[in-house]
């Protein structure tokens, strides 16, 4: 049965945010633009006219790529702005730029920053609609709802189901998004990392922390593997990389223990061998590149959704 409910932000800053009936309502919409990738022509004229500015303070592939192919199936005209050629490098600040952006008449600001809580100031201070790609530590809810969209679709549901997420959960803005989401919808989470990447305030989440790989697979109906983001570690504190794979790398021998059915999932980008063995990644239980294509389909959804609550903002 077709999602009722009506969507009325003009922009998506986070899962945080949003109700049990806004996530749906996205996830229902990507449905119906699911069959939209399987045509022959994979258009339609929803946002034709309109104008969608990916602005990226940080390097992305799939999540840039995947919102300019969705704005495109949409009709939608694309402008990809580079900060590294832009006049940011200038010393201009993030409201001047969007103020700048609105001023040619766009529509969608899809933005991606280094700052938690960037796109939250940018949204406050333009009339165009913000989509937040990703912002700092903070979230990147549609990477949370395109992971969603996906255990709904292969395993039918998401009340009741049992998901874990591995890895980088301290600086995980991926992490944060699915816990919000996935708790609101009624699935059961737990966390699992090294002691030094799980921030206290997990547990106020309403989750389950363990430290045990093979306690946050027993049962599981899902893994999130997550990205181990060494780069961050200043304080040289994090598990050596041939040690937290030996500790916490989802393996052929690991997911054995498991249920035989588990997803096994990944936000990209994979570092095989430090989180996740190459077997698994390529293995039948693996839905990694499932994920990329429902990332079209969400992104569209939300596109058309902010666009048209925007519309009726304006009327």
């Amino acid at each position: 049965m077709a999602n009722k409910f009506v969507w009325t932000k003009k922009d998506l800053l986070g899962l945080e945010y949003l109700s049990k009936q806004e996530i749906e309502r996205i996830l229902s919409t990507a449905e119906s633009f699911k069959e939209v990738t399987t045509r022959e022509i994979k258009k339609v004229p929803s946002l034709r006219g309109k104008t969608v500015v990916n602005l990226f303070y940080e390097p992305s592939t799939r999540t840039r790529i995947s919102f300019e192919v969705a704005a495109k199936r949409l009709s939608a005209d694309v402008i990809n702005i580079s900060t590294e050629t832009s006049s940011v490098k200038k010393g201009e600040t993030l409201i001047d730029t969007g103020k700048n952006i609105e001023a040619l008449k766009v529509d969608i600001i899809v933005m991606r920053h280094n700052y938690s809580g960037a796109a939250i100031m940018l949204a406050r201070n333009v009339h165009a609609s913000v989509i937040n790609a990703g912002d700092g530590w903070h979230e990147h809810p549609t990477q949370a709802l395109l992971d969603m969209f996906t255990l709904k679709e292969k395993l039918g549901r998401l009340e009741g189901l049992n998901v874990s997420i591995v890895g980088d959960i301290a600086h995980s803005r991926v992490a944060r998004s699915n816990i919000w989401g996935l708790t609101k919808l009624g699935a059961n989470v737990t966390v699992c990392a090294p002691k030094m990447l799980i921030p206290a305030e997990m547990e106020k989440m309403g989750i389950k922390v363990t430290y045990d790989i093979d306690e946050a697979l027993h049962n599981a109906d899902a893994v999130n593997v997550l990205r181990m983001q060494f780069e961050r570690d200043e304080k040289n504190a994090f598990p050596k990389q041939l040690e937290y794979f030996k500790t916490f790398g989802i393996t052929k021998e690991r997911l054995a223990k498991a249920k035989k059915d588990i997803i096994v999932m990944h936000p990209g980008p994979i570092n095989r061998g430090i989180e996740i063995s190459s077997e698994v990644a390529d293995g039948t239980n693996s839905v990694i590149l499932e994920q990329v294509t429902n990332g079209i389909a969400v992104r569209m959804a939300v596109l058309f959704l902010v666009a048209q609550a925007n519309e009726s903002i304006k009327k």
